[in-house]
């Protein structure tokens, strides 16, 4: 399978603090597959490093306020694109991130809380019929679920 995966994932220093989230094992789990890294934050046009930023009332705000909803709009039509254009099987995303997060997401108070929710990359992929699954949870089942 072609696999788009989270670049933080993989140890790509893109993340909103300007590291890395890379999860041990993760890699060892897509061997057998193709990996497309991407980063849909920076396809959006954000810097590296940024403000952390959260959904909130359906918008993603940063911590200082800034409204950047529309670039990580324009970073999930980006990530489909790229997706779609490569043939992507499916996608492994970095958990609770407001564009990448499936299934939990922070609560949009930048306290640590969780709420139920997908990011905005993450929906966008869904809506687009492209199964996503979080690093989490395919470090739990030990793989990539079949789509």
């Amino acid at each position: 399978m072609r696999v788009l995966v989270s670049a933080c994932l993989l140890g790509i220093y893109c993340r909103y603090d300007g590291g890395e989230k890379e999860k041990e094992g993760l890699l060892e789990k897509l061997r057998e597959h193709e990996i497309v890294p991407f980063c849909p934050e920076i396809y959006g046009g954000l810097a590296t490093p940024r403000e952390p930023a959260e959904i909130l009332h359906g918008r993603v705000v940063a911590k200082s306020g800034t409204d950047v909803t529309e670039q990580y709009r324009k970073g999930a039509k980006e990530t489909v694109r790229l997706a779609k254009m490569l043939g992507c099987d499916c996608a492994v995303l970095q958990d609770r991130s407001p564009s990448c997060g499936r299934g939990m997401i922070h609560n949009g108070n930048f306290d640590g809380g969780l709420i139920p929710g997908d990011g905005v990359a993450a929906r966008a992929l869904l809506e687009a019929g492209i199964p996503v699954y979080s690093a989490s949870e395919v470090l739990s089942a030990g793989r990539i679920p079949q789509p």
